[in-house]
């Protein structure tokens, strides 16, 4: 008769277990459907600060999907063979709301979670951010461009965050050899997004949809790329699954737009006499960020095909049906 400890064993021989931190988030919601889909088994950790359980609600009667509430800037033993690591608030309001945690998460997060990937032999896959690049004063942004950031200003929590994120993960795969895999995730949109976090895409779908004036901070001639969900999951599969460290960008570069175009489009498909309101522009946020793809291009033979009209009436339908 076999142990427990036996039939752990089995298990873990026999399934491929997918650590997903920040699982109840919006991207992370979204990968864990992914994997689901491909019948994997997930372990989803979250602290539940600015995810949703009902992100997952799909999955929650399912055997091959565990949900544990807790916060990786506090360690945790597990065995597992992929880390998706995936846990920081990714939008302004929730960063900024508590700088001191969202530096905690990038930095001790990151820390734990290498750790333990180093016991367990796992890959391990960072979503890192546009947001390294800072105010680029290139356009397109390359991966080889260092960026130009400010490391004190008020989003600084959150990029520079993610820079000692990278360079820690760096360092791992450079001392002990860790698999590791970093994508630099730009604007993403989709289904799961928290009408609440302050992304220009749920704001502008949020208040058109509530009759509510839709606010756009400057002049509105802001110029962003944006990249259905959908997409950039698919691009961080095949990042995990490649032999590529990275970093490398994933974004769609194809659909470039100026936030005021954007409201337009968006008040358009719902409410044509929405009012728009410009508000002034907070400090540090870019003038432009456009990803250069040719390295998820030619090495991930990754392309994002969603268009914004597409990717827009999904997003729109699923605020519809909250």
């Amino acid at each position: 008769m076999r142990s427990a400890i036996d039939l752990t064993e089995v298990i873990l021989r026999r399934f491929v277990i997918n650590l997903v931190t920040g699982g109840a988030g919006f991207i992370g919601s979204n990968l864990i459907n992914k994997l689901m889909e491909a019948g994997e088994d997930v372990l989803c950790l979250d602290d539940f600060s600015t995810g949703d359980r009902s992100n997952l609600q799909k999955w929650l009667k399912s055997s091959r999907l565990k949900i544990i509430e807790h916060d990786v800037s506090n360690p945790i033993e597990l065995q597992v063979h992929k880390i998706w690591h995936l846990a920081c608030p990714a939008s302004i309001v929730y960063y900024q709301k508590d700088p001191i945690k969202t530096s905690r998460t990038c930095f001790l997060g990151t820390n734990n979670m290498l750790d333990l990937a180093k016991k367990c032999n796992s890959k391990f896959l960072l979503a890192s951010t546009s947001e390294v690049y800072g105010d680029p004063e290139c356009h397109p942004q390359a991966e080889s461009y260092n960026g130009s950031i400010n490391p004190i200003g008020l989003r600084s929590c959150y990029g520079e965050g993610k820079r000692i994120a990278e360079s820690l993960s760096f360092d791992y795969f450079r001392v002990h050899n860790i698999p590791i895999r970093i994508a630099r995730i730009f604007n993403t949109y989709g289904p799961h997004m928290s009408p609440y976090d302050g992304r220009v895409i749920s704001n502008f779908i949020y208040q058109s949809l509530n009759n509510k004036p839709i606010t756009i901070y400057g002049d509105g001639t802001q110029m962003r790329s944006f990249c259905y969900v959908d997409d950039l999951v698919d691009g961080l599969v095949q990042l995990m699954n490649s032999e590529h460290t990275g970093p490398i960008n994933l974004g769609n570069p194809t659909e470039e737009y100026s936030i005021l175009e954007l409201a337009k489009i968006i008040s358009k498909k719902i409410n044509p006499k929405t009012k728009i309101v410009k508000l002034s522009l907070p400090k540090g946020d870019p003038r432009e960020r456009k990803p250069l793809i040719d390295l998820a291009s030619s090495l991930l033979d990754w392309n994002p095909s969603t268009t914004i009209h597409q990717g827009l009436e999904k997003t729109i339908q699923f605020y519809k049906n909250l």
